[in-house]
């Protein structure tokens, strides 16, 4: 009797991307992706027929960051494998997703060959990051710091980063307060601190800065 396939729920908004990921995932004969998700809702209600062995998800949720639907699936499923597969820059956001919970990070320009190794990685219950991002990891334990600046982004904590995000988005205060359920007073205190580490002077440059970080993540650059 041939062994169970280990079940993968994947989350994408691109129905294109589900498709191709779905085929390569499919032709390996120990995996299979047996549901798919177009956002956080559908995640959940996936979730509430079966819990899969994997969960594999973009970082861009619709409506959500990821950082916060890592967090809020956890809380409903502690034990629930989450590999983070994303075109944005690993060295911003695979430690804060791993902090939250997550079990890996790849980049999606890793390629098909890479995805299936960090897959099997995370499901034999490991943690998966790419080489330079072990590097970099270890690198801090070690207290060595590389030559070459990071990206000052890289400054701000986790809630800095998310209203940092939403800033970018064009969302006002008010708005930044309901989407993170925080106080006005909270998040004029974050994009205070936001302006300091960025080293930003007043509110409209803050602004301009966000907008165009935000712009240049949704194109795809590092």
């Amino acid at each position: 009797m041939a062994p169970l396939r280990k079940q993968i729920l994947l989350v994408d908004d691109h129905p294109m991307m589900r498709a191709g990921i779905s085929q390569l995932v499919n032709k390996q004969p120990d995996l299979e992706i047996c549901c798919e998700a177009g956002g956080p809702a559908e995640a959940f209600d996936q979730l509430s027929k079966s819990v899969p062995d994997l969960l594999l998800t973009d970082m861009t949720m619709p409506g959500r960051s990821g950082v916060e639907f890592i967090r809020d699936l956890l809380a409903l499923h502690p034990n629930l494998p989450i590999l983070i597969l994303s075109m944005h820059d690993e060295g911003l956001y695979a430690e804060r997703v791993l902090r939250a919970g997550a079990r890996g990070y790849i980049m999606k320009e890793a390629g098909g060959e890479q995805l299936i190794v960090a897959i099997r990685r995370v499901l034999s219950g490991q943690a998966y990051v790419s080489e330079k991002m072990s590097a970099r990891f270890l690198d801090a334990m070690t207290g060595h710091h590389p030559r070459g600046s990071h990206s000052p982004i890289e400054k701000l904590s986790d809630r800095e980063f998310e209203v940092y995000q939403l800033i970018g988005q064009g969302r006002s205060t008010r708005d930044i307060a309901k989407d993170l359920h925080l106080s006005t007073k909270t998040v004029d205190v974050h994009r205070s601190h936001i302006k300091e580490k960025l080293s930003i002077t007043d509110a409209t440059s803050l602004v301009r800065h966000a907008v165009r970080w935000v712009e240049s993540q949704n194109a795809g650059a590092p």
